[in-house]
């Protein structure tokens, strides 16, 4: 069997795992819990491998990674994708949010004439 074989499964479930939050939508306070705890996480296996790079390598090498750099290098690929893909869902939730601002403020005022701002000369 391939030597690398282990790392691929993960890394394929893990943008599988990152596409299937392309289609699903999200919750605020949930989504927002996430990514506190991912960003803990991050920062503690940061510490680990600055800390302790052989373990690094050694971890590498049991999951079938040649070199405990090229492990990081997975990781980082994964957690800027993921990064990558929660922006884009918030700047689109924004947009959103702007728009239905700017529909509600346009009927407002279509609504209510007198009442628009000072910009009539």
């Amino acid at each position: 069997m391939d030597n690398q074989f282990f790392i691929k499964a993960v890394l394929i479930a893990v943008f599988l795992i990152i596409g299937l939050f392309l289609v699903i939508p999200t919750r605020g306070a949930r989504q927002l819990a996430v990514r506190r705890l991912t960003t803990l996480l991050l920062v503690l296996v940061a510490i680990f491998a600055v800390a302790f790079p052989d373990l690094i390598n050694s971890l590498a090498n049991l999951i079938g990674v040649g070199r405990g750099t090229d492990l990081l290098l997975y990781g980082l690929i994964v957690v800027f994708i993921g990064s990558s893909v929660t922006a884009s869902r918030r700047y689109r939730q924004q947009e959103a949010q702007i728009t239905d601002l700017a529909r509600a403020v346009a009927i407002a005022q279509a609504n209510h004439p007198a009442e628009k701002s000072d910009e009539t000369p």
